[in-house]
């Protein structure tokens, strides 16, 4: 095949794998088209995304537009690129039809899950906190609704039981790369038609802070499953008499507790918390703000028993 000239349109580290596939298969990529600079860290300096960076040491010219729909040197830069397609990948924004109808074969976006089924800003967290134990990676044609467009190919992935967010992300982004290369292959042979997609779906929104405060009421495993979704951010934490504590590591617990949600005590060598519906959470790690991460039962030895973790209000 012919390389290609292909746009790309990516920020965060899932993308990544998407561009260096590209470029490994020596597709030209005359434009990255990424999200503006964002303030990182105590000091809010200006950081570029990971796409940015990857660009940046490979030489491709960079636009960080603030808004793409309604841009007119955006649309200017991207008729001068004269692309065969677009790929875009976690980038951010809905694009508008005046920029999809650009290139000569099609838009394609590189989804984090087996679609219609968690579309949205978040289907990765949204496919472990639902439990499923399987999702993937699918290539769709780009349409102005949100994750709407018919798709043209797609791969499984099985969910590790223990899997976070964060590892499971990594896997994602490697395969979907893969799969992108693949896709405009077949787009550029003329041997791949997209399909509708087809069942109901789901939709999955942008993950808050807020959203990884434990909510000691439901079930162990709930709680458990948020920790592993919210991994890397936010997290799973709670509080403890208005302090707030981070919880690193937990399992549900056999066996039934008739312990008020959220009340915690010393098991042994493991730290006990009780959960919703008769059920608990041994608690591996935590760490308490501003201090370093200690065994459950180093905190236990730490504060006064038996406690109750519950919200800051």
């Amino acid at each position: 095949m012919n390389p290609l000239r292909v746009v790309f349109f990516g920020t965060p580290d899932f993308a990544v794998p998407s561009l260096a596939a590209l470029l490994e298969a020596g597709h030209e990529v005359p434009l990255v088209v990424t999200q503006p600079d964002r303030p990182v860290g105590r000091r809010a300096a200006p950081r570029p995304s990971p796409v940015a960076a990857l660009a940046s040491a490979r030489g491709i010219p960079i636009s960080r537009p603030e808004k793409v729909r309604g841009n007119r040197d955006l649309l200017d830069l991207l008729r001068a690129a004269r692309p065969d397609a677009l790929a875009v990948v976690a980038y951010g924004r809905i694009l508008p039809r005046e920029i999809l109808d650009l290139p000569r074969l099609a838009a394609v976006n590189v989804h984090a899950s087996l679609l219609p089924r968690h579309r949205g800003a978040s289907p990765v967290q949204a496919a472990i906190l639902a439990g499923d134990r399987e999702t993937g990676v699918a290539t769709m044609r780009m349409e102005e609704a949100l994750d709407a467009g018919p798709v043209y190919l797609e791969r499984r992935m099985a969910i590790g039981e223990t899997e976070t967010a964060g590892e499971l992300s990594a896997r994602l982004a490697v395969l979907g790369g893969g799969l992108l290369v693949e896709t405009l292959r077949d787009l550029a042979a003329g041997t791949v038609a997209a399909r509708p997609q087809e069942g109901e779906p789901t939709f999955s929104r942008p993950i808050r802070r807020e959203d990884g405060e434990a909510d000691w009421t439901r079930p162990a495993e709930d709680l458990a499953r948020q920790l592993r979704a919210f991994t890397p951010w936010p997290g799973l934490f709670t509080f403890l008499e208005g302090e707030r504590v981070k919880i690193l590591e937990a399992t549900p617990r056999a066996g039934r507790s008739d312990a008020p949600p959220g009340a915690f005590a010393l098991d042994g060598d493991r730290l006990l918390a009780a959960a919703g519906s008769g059920t608990s959470l041994a608690i591996g790690r935590l760490q308490r703000a501003g201090r370093r991460p200690v065994t459950g039962a180093d905190f236990a030895r730490a504060v006064a028993l038996p406690g109750r973790f519950g919200p800051s209000r």
